[in-house]
């Protein structure tokens, strides 16, 4: 089932009297449990996709539709509630608190995103994540002490912790090595079957495109192959 779609979505830069045309009509559909996989040169408009679908700015134009609701035309709290409640975000680099525990991190995520849980929910739900990223043996280490794998393991658990029902995935094997990289996307394959969330990766290594249902070449700003 489509939980995600994007209608006509354009965005348009203007510097002083020059007018650029980023994305030129995006007709897209994600479904629930499916990996979709955004390919594309540099500047082809694939980030400005990922940014505008994630609610991290609007669109000039069309819409982008979310659990039947039109994100393009909500204000900046509205959608600051749907990305801290049902987005989840990986990026390139962990961005791990440095002074926070594994466990610590994403304690930190729930109370972020406002879930009902007291502490010790918190921490059974902490420790279950951990488990299926298996990380949980590392729970009381700092990123100081994490491999680069580890450490986007952790970044994984905490974009999840709060049962989002999209992730966000912005090169998120880019800093990794073969292997690692591998491993990671695996991971977030298995994740989006397990939990039966909505995962849109951008991604620049035509490795890891096998571990997506639906790879989409983008170019000069429009989808070129679905």
């Amino acid at each position: 089932m489509s939980i995600f779609t994007m209608d006509k979505v354009k965005k348009t830069f203007t510097n002083g009297e020059i007018k650029e045309d980023i994305l030129k009509g995006i007709n897209l559909s994600l479904k629930e449990g499916e990996v979709t996989a955004l390919v594309g040169a540099s500047g082809s408009g694939k980030s400005t996709l990922l940014t505008i679908a994630a609610g991290l700015q609007h669109a000039s134009d069309g819409q982008v539709i979310f659990e039947g609701e039109n994100l393009n035309a909500m204000n900046q709290e509205q959608i600051r509630k749907i990305r801290a409640s049902k987005f989840g975000f990986v990026f390139q680099f962990a961005h791990l608190v440095p002074f926070l525990t594994v466990e610590e991190q994403l304690m930190l995520m729930l109370d972020v995103s406002e879930t009902k849980l007291n502490k010790q929910e918190q921490k059974r739900e902490v420790n279950r994540i951990l488990k299926l990223v298996e990380m949980d043996h590392r729970k009381n280490a700092y990123p100081s002490s994490l491999s680069g794998g580890e450490k986007q393991r952790v970044a994984i658990a905490r974009a999840i912790i709060h049962k989002p029902k999209v992730l966000f995935a912005d090169e998120p094997t880019a800093s990794l090595d073969s292997k690692r990289s591998k491993d990671v996307m695996a991971l977030i394959r298995d994740l989006t079957k397990t939990l039966n969330i909505t995962t849109l990766m951008v991604t620049h290594d035509e490795e890891m495109l096998s571990y997506a249902e639906h790879v989409i070449k983008m170019s000069d700003g429009l989808i070129m192959k679905k």
